[in-house]
């Protein structure tokens, strides 16, 4: 464990905690996640065995399309290829600094398949009809494009300065719906930060940006005060107590969503995410919960996450 050799009387630090609990109940992959960026003493730079690791225990997740399915993404059950699979798979290897090469250019050959008619990716193929699925993700026969699921994979794309021609009409939709949205939900304007994130046209994304801002404030899609929740509507088909935080959008410094709060805002927000570690040293999973496997699956992703967010933002962990 992380705190071997320390005083027996010294409180765990969030890491320590978090390391037998990864230890205790993750898949294989968060095991190889948690070690790439908290065991290996780089501060998250990660030597490249680890990052080896990471995505050996990622390829489990291949199908034979070139896309990626096995709940990878714990909501989305069975074999098949899903877009909300390869965002999963996209920000695993965006974190390990592998987000490119041949095995980007396979993924793109599947986004290239399953798009839509405006050259954007739905949130479900139909292809999921017949495994097991969250309820909050129906399977219809004629998807409609989804920001949900475009912009955090063609932001990812441009942010790892990935050419593919998918990437043109695909960026287009994305720009269209990030600067048309009027009334929004959390994932959306989620999605829509992780596109501008890694837009090339940074002044555009910048304006873009500002106007989410204002959106996000105005429409009360973030809880500012974690002790006063009750004070912030959750939006429909939300689970009763999935709010979301400052901390949620502005995953890091860097982000464009960092400024649409202050610094006092952001450090409530960043305490209540350390407040949330669990006795058992996860995170709680905040979304409604339809499955145990899923629930299971879901909490050390998170955990891994909620330690990332932290450190990102100068938080003590280790």
């Amino acid at each position: 464990m992380a705190e071997t050799g320390a005083s027996p009387h010294a409180v765990p630090s969030p890491v320590a905690r978090a390391e037998h609990f990864v230890w205790l109940t993750a898949r294989v992959l968060e095991q190889r996640r948690f070690a790439y960026h908290f065991l290996s003493g780089t501060g998250g730079g990660g030597a490249d065995p680890l990052a080896d690791a990471v995505e050996s225990a990622l390829a489990a997740y291949d199908t034979e399309d070139g896309g990626y399915g096995y709940a990878l993404e714990p909501d989305l059950r069975g074999p098949v290829s899903q877009p909300l699979h390869v965002g999963h798979a996209l920000r695993v290897l965006d974190s390990v600094r592998r987000c490119g090469g041949q095995r980007v250019e396979r993924v793109c050959r599947y986004l290239t398949s399953v798009s839509t008619s405006d050259g954007a990716l739905p949130a479900i193929h139909p292809s999921q009809r017949g495994y097991p699925s969250a309820p909050f993700v129906p399977v219809v026969d004629d998807p409609p494009s989804e920001l949900l699921a475009t912009g955090p994979v063609v932001g990812l794309l441009h942010r790892n300065e990935v050419w593919h021609a998918w990437l043109f009409r695909a960026t287009d939709f994305c720009w269209a719906v990030v600067e048309s949205l009027e009334k929004s939900h959390p994932y959306e304007i989620q999605a829509a930060v992780a596109f501008l994130d890694g837009a090339p046209d940074r002044p555009r994304a910048q304006a873009a940006a500002d106007r989410l801002g204002r959106l996000t404030r105005e429409q009360r899609l973030v809880a500012l005060d974690p002790e006063r929740l009750d004070a912030y509507p959750v939006a429909p088909g939300y689970a009763p107590d999935e709010h979301h935080f400052a901390h949620d959008y502005a995953k890091t410094p860097e982000s464009l969503a960092r400024a649409w709060f202050t610094d006092e805002e952001m450090a409530r927000s960043l305490d209540f995410l350390e407040q949330e570690q669990q006795e058992d040293g996860g995170w709680p999973i905040r979304w409604r919960q339809w499955a145990p496997g899923s629930a299971l699956e879901s909490r050390p992703i998170v955990t891994v996450e909620a330690l990332r967010t932290l450190r990102a933002h100068g938080r003590s962990i280790a």
